[in-house]
């Protein structure tokens, strides 16, 4: 699909993965939704692309359809969604407290696959709606997974299962969409130089940079960018997880 020219939503667009992802897709021609909480960043980042900047709680139902209605009037109905906004938490099931809070799992669950899932079903009705290009091709919607999806940690319950879920999500999704030439795809990133690792000790963010095979660093949220970019242009890649992790596989520790 031809990035120019479409129009792009982008969930935890305010920072990180989401920024990058923005930042990228505006290069390329598209008209930026960005969709966060945190509304300063936000509309610094809208105002820096040109784009739009929408407040939204990804797993809430009423405050996303309101989100994406009023996206939509602004700057049409989107070609391409990507869902970066999530939360990571590390919690025991069971530790020395005792069992694990259950509204501190659902919570990681509500925003990180419910919110992904709230945004694939206002958006791809949205698309079904627009007419298709001349490949038949209406929609791209890709979500952000994790390696943890596959090698989840002690302590990554909560964040494990939320991230595995939108894998086992992406190929049911893409089947049921095809008919409509919407391609539903997402990616696993494993270590990425985020805001979170950002705020790591130098000394820490070696260490775990020392794990990955190669390239041997941090992943950086430009190639992240350039593979949802890849992604959305190239009309053959459906229903397909990639893993973006330089080779890492996660031990239990």
């Amino acid at each position: 699909m031809e990035i120019a020219g479409k129009t792009a939503f982008i969930t935890g667009g305010a920072s990180g993965l989401g920024a990058a992802t923005a930042r990228t897709l505006a290069e390329s021609g598209a008209r930026v939704g960005i969709f966060d909480r945190d509304a300063a960043r936000g509309e610094a980042i809208a105002a820096e692309l040109g784009g739009k900047f929408f407040a939204v709680d990804v797993s809430d139902a009423i405050s996303a359809e309101a989100a994406v209605a009023t996206a939509i009037d602004a700057l049409g109905p989107p070609s391409v969604l990507v869902c970066c906004a999530g939360i990571g938490t590390a919690g025991r099931i069971v530790g020395r407290d005792g069992p694990m809070d259950l509204a501190a799992f659902q919570k990681v669950i509500n925003v990180n696959l419910v919110g992904s899932f709230n945004m694939m079903r206002l958006c791809a009705h949205a698309m079904s709606l627009a007419e298709p290009d001349a490949a038949g091709q209406r929609g791209v919607i890709i979500s952000t997974a994790s390696v943890a999806a596959y090698e989840g940690q002690i302590g990554q319950a909560a964040y494990a299962a939320s991230k595995g879920g939108i894998v086992s999500l992406t190929l049911p999704a893409a089947r049921e969409f095809s008919r409509l030439g919407i391609r539903v795809l997402a990616i696993a990133p494993g270590l990425f130089l985020t805001p979170l690792l950002e705020g790591l000790p130098e000394e820490a963010r070696e260490g775990l940079a020392a794990a990955i095979p190669n390239p041997p660093r941090l992943g950086r949220p430009d190639e992240f960018a350039a593979l949802v970019k890849a992604m959305v242009e190239n009309d053959y890649l459906n229903g397909e997880v990639v893993r973006l992790d330089g080779a890492l596989r996660m031990q239990p520790r």
